[in-house]
């Protein structure tokens, strides 16, 4: 993964996370905000300059592409780049979690 991405990636936001996690399979904005609306129990709702915004900024970075167009709304899917960051934000969840729960990570040691 490139430096510059992981500096503005890591640690995600809790929309980017969300954007990202739900790209997993294909979907577009709209559907996006449903999706994460029910996940979250309506506690995360992610306003379309938001989401527009940081898909624009998703593509640009090459963290998801776009696939096709479905009745004029643009369909995205992660990318194996994003798949990476993906992959990275979901372990440092996991080491928060498992900090939380008084667990020591056992990872690499400095």
């Amino acid at each position: 993964m490139e430096e510059r991405i992981r500096r503005i990636y890591a640690p995600m936001t809790e929309t980017g996370f969300y954007i990202l996690f739900c790209l997993r399979e294909r979907m577009h904005g709209y559907s996006i905000t449903q999706k994460v609306s029910r996940m979250t129990g309506k506690e995360v709702l992610i306003s379309a300059g938001t989401m527009y915004g940081t898909l624009s900024k998703m593509e640009k970075d090459g963290l998801i592409r776009f696939v096709a167009e479905e009745e004029k709304r643009k369909l995205y899917e992660i990318t194996p780049e994003g798949r990476e960051v993906l992959d990275l934000e979901l372990a440092r969840i996991k080491r928060l979690y498992e900090n939380a729960q008084g667990k020591e990570h056992h990872g690499d040691e400095d």
